[in-house]
């Protein structure tokens, strides 16, 4: 199945490109499932079909789902109440009825990463098309399920439920309860999860679609998504330039000459660094099929845009390893690196991440980076107490 991550600038028309993404390849004969995660229906009324925790068909081939971050939440608490009884029984703690629960900040992105996940693992269509939040929000979206995990194995290792028989010897000797085999469980169950949702982001067929309008403030928010992606191990399909005036009726004295002049502008700049496909401004807010079928969204592309970190070999030349990470927009005032052990955390403007360094990069040391042509190359030379020696 073919997965197109959706996400541009707030008030940018992303999920009017959405919907008429969906709407293209399901009348293309796809199998199309569109999800969004709005607490208020804007997919419902770019539609003209209401979406809710239900799935609906939308149109021939068209399936919309709008999950509740609600019920999701309530199901959770009850359950993690339930895991967790014996230590709230213990502290004397009472229990929340789910009539009182109102879900937290972050309950909507929770419930959209657990639909795509079991979108993906259904197989019950050809196209899934997500309607990601605003592009700040999707980004750390797509950075919470690695986040987690690595979380999840710093607090919880799996290593250590190796010894269950021993955990009621050690917590007398060490004088502190030792975690109980629910706290395990759970976060084994978590574990899974979040690497079902991050194998989906990861995967070749997964593709991010930035739309964004060509102004001054578009062309700033998609610099920064592209950097955000880039470090994610993503790069966009396509750049959707969207609400396009006409040139036609922008002449001299025409009150169109000037922001024509300046979408035109961002336009130019746009057509080197990304593939663009321009949706024109209909005069008004696109409402229903007719209005979606005329947009001219593209459709999907046959290859995937993957991107590559290779470690290219210079020993013989230079007696180093090179890393190549691409991280196009990048400034090298604002970059920053840390070596963690086996991990390297990198900083790229305002954002983060932390990787795994490549088995071979883990016998080696860091013997200095470079940021060239958008690609920052890593050189490690090998530790002479790790390398294996050659007689």
């Amino acid at each position: 199945m073919r997965t197109i991550l959706i996400t541009g600038p707030g008030g940018s028309g992303r999920t009017t490109v959405a919907a008429a993404t969906a709407l293209a390849a399901a009348s293309a004969g796809a199998r199309t499932l569109v999800l969004s995660a709005d607490r208020t229906d804007t997919l419902g009324a770019v539609l003209g079909t209401p979406t809710g925790p239900a799935p609906v068909e939308a149109a021939a081939n068209l399936t919309a789902w709008r999950p509740d971050a609600a019920t999701g939440f309530r199901a959770d608490l009850a359950a993690f109440q339930e895991r967790a009884s014996s230590v709230l029984d213990l502290l004397g703690a009472s229990r929340l009825d789910p009539e009182e629960v109102t879900p937290l900040p972050g309950a909507e992105e929770l419930t959209l990463l657990r639909a795509l996940r079991d979108a993906t693992l259904a197989e019950a269509h050809d196209l899934l098309v997500v309607d990601l939040p605003p592009t700040p929000q999707a980004l750390a979206l797509l950075a919470l399920p690695e986040e987690l995990r690595r979380y999840l194995r710093r607090l919880l290792p799996p290593e250590r439920q190796a010894a269950r028989a021993l955990r009621p010897v050690l917590g007398r000797l060490a004088g502190v309860p030792m975690p109980a085999e629910w706290l395990y469980e759970t976060a084994a169950r978590w574990d899974l999860e979040l690497a079902a949702v991050e194998a989906v982001v990861a995967d070749r067929n997964t593709v991010v679609r930035l739309v964004a309008e060509p102004s001054p403030a578009g062309a700033d928010a998609v610099r920064d998504a592209t950097l955000g992606l880039a470090l994610r191990g993503l790069r966009p399909d396509f750049l959707v330039a969207s609400r396009v005036l006409p040139e036609a009726d922008a002449g001299a004295d025409s009150w169109l000459a000037g922001p024509v002049a300046q979408q035109r502008k961002t336009l130019d700049e746009w057509q080197t660094p990304y593939d663009v496909r321009t949706v024109a401004h209909l005069g008004r807010d696109p409402r229903g099929v007719d209005d979606l079928s005329g947009l001219g969204v593209p459709g999907v592309k046959a290859e995937a845009a993957t991107v590559e970190w290779p470690v290219v070999d210079r020993l013989a030349q230079d007696g180093v390893l090179v890393w190549h990470i691409p991280l196009p927009g990048a400034i090298r005032d604002e970059l920053d690196l840390i070596r963690r052990g086996d991990e390297l955390v990198i900083s790229a403007g305002q954002f983060r991440r932390i990787v795994p360094l490549p088995s071979a990069l883990c016998r080696c040391t860091v013997a200095g980076a470079a940021l060239r042509e958008g690609e920052l190359r890593i050189r490690f030379a090998p530790d002479p107490r790790l390398w294996p020696q050659t007689r």
